[in-house]
């Protein structure tokens, strides 16, 4: 199988975007938004991304195909925060345990690591050990875990905490 190309996200990948992120708003509850998400909504999430800063994004593709992606966005929204940013991989289910998660990441935190960026935060709703994983190996470390901090599918689910630094170069 080919290897998937990395690259920056475009406006023309957000449908595709959308149908990885609604599988799993639908099917997991790795993410916890109840309701699949719109084109609108999506497009206004693409929005806060650029070419430089903070908050960026990118894409895998095999072939024609988006496969996946990585994104930085505001940790909070408090102003003190700023130079925190929370991170997310989506990889299309058949596309998982490939190293492509592993792949975009790297590219993420090579685009972010310039900029005024000084930690890095992940949360994964437990349980999810390919994604605990893959934020380990990624530098981050466990710092905590809310227990039973959201509902989803009639049953409450924890969600860990993994934190990076993300040293200048």
């Amino acid at each position: 199988m080919d290897e998937a190309a990395i690259r920056r996200a475009i406006f023309a990948d957000v449908s595709e975007l959308l149908e990885i992120y609604n599988y799993y708003v639908v099917n997991t509850h790795v993410t916890f938004d109840l309701e699949a998400r719109t084109l609108d909504q999506r497009l206004a999430w693409f929005a806060m991304f650029g070419s430089v800063g903070r908050y960026q994004c990118f894409v895998a593709v095999r072939g024609n195909r988006v496969i996946g992606w990585a994104s930085s966005s505001p940790f909070k929204e408090r102003a003190a925060y700023q130079t925190s940013v929370e991170t997310s991989v989506y990889l299309a289910p058949d596309e998982t345990g490939r190293g492509v998660g592993q792949r975009l990441y790297r590219r993420l935190f090579d685009a972010i690591e310039p900029t005024d960026v000084h930690r890095a935060y992940g949360g994964i709703s437990l349980p999810n050990d390919a994604s605990v994983r893959l934020h380990m190996r990624m530098g981050f470390a466990y710092i905590g875990t809310c227990r039973e901090v959201g509902r989803k599918f009639d049953r409450y689910w924890d969600v860990a905490t993994y934190e990076r630094a993300c040293p200048k170069p």
